[in-house]
């Protein structure tokens, strides 16, 4: 889902490739004690229950570790939906008021191998840092540029030295595997997202955003889809879109 309409997203226009809407998962945490690490790549903005608790402690929509009580930092990488080029993030700390982390920052990598927590400390990835350590602010949206054109697969998120975000937005470019595409045997849809097709503009986008045309699978409901506000003026509502 979009940033909320009080919000400025200076990345709006970018495809956020650490969706799970696009195949995003976050692999492995050193510690998700308090909240999921799972709730990093959700696609919905969080939200925040009074009085909900579970066994640990109170009820968090995002990814929080315990305290530090050792010297060391908390980490957690996840898997790109695909792979793509990085030209901004959202580290989004809503709702973490007194327990967000203090600093972050954030490596990459480009695999092609299959990364699960079982697997993963034996795989040999170079790293590359793509934020170096930077300060965060509690509850709020944290924007920042990225500046390199590869393409990554991985991300390692880290935090200093512990606490929750409730959200990773990774925004940037697709790289389409055109070599994986002609070698298939069955037709591809080339207005996926995951394909590399874009949308480039509409003249209204009251409702639902023009992005939600080339999502894959389903729409989840008539919201998540491009919808225009009435038209009372001769006319008519138009979109345009590409593939790469």
């Amino acid at each position: 889902m979009e940033t909320p309409s009080n919000i400025q997203n200076p990345f709006q226009h970018l495809v956020d490739l650490a969706s799970e809407r696009l195949g995003g998962k976050a692999i492995f945490a050193n510690d998700d004690f308090f909240a999921s690490k799972n709730g990093l790549v959700k696609a919905e903005e969080p939200i925040f229950i009074p009085g909900k608790y579970t066994a640990n402690g109170k009820w968090m929509d995002g990814w929080e570790s315990r305290r530090r009580r050792t010297p060391g930092h908390d980490w957690c990488v996840l898997k790109l939906g695909v792979a793509g080029t990085i030209s901004g993030l959202d580290v989004n700390t809503r709702y973490f008021t007194g327990n967000y982390p203090e600093h972050f920052s954030l490596e990459a990598t480009h695999c092609s191998k299959n990364i699960t927590a079982a697997n993963l400390s034996k795989v040999k990835l170079d790293w590359v840092e793509l934020v170096p350590k930077t300060a965060l602010k509690g509850d709020t949206h944290n924007f920042f540029p990225v500046k390199n054109d590869k393409s990554w697969t991985h991300l390692r998120l880290n935090i200093f030295p512990d606490g929750g975000v409730a959200r990773l937005r990774v925004y940037g470019n697709v790289t389409a595997d055109w070599e994986t595409l002609k070698k298939s045997k069955v037709p591809k849809d080339l207005a996926l997202v995951t394909h590399g097709a874009q949308v480039i503009t509409c003249n209204d986008n009251h409702y639902g955003r023009m992005e939600n045309l080339i999502l894959p699978g389903r729409a989840i409901n008539m919201g998540d889809g491009w919808e225009t506000k009435r038209k009372r003026v001769p006319g008519y509502r138009s979109e345009e879109h590409t593939s790469e």
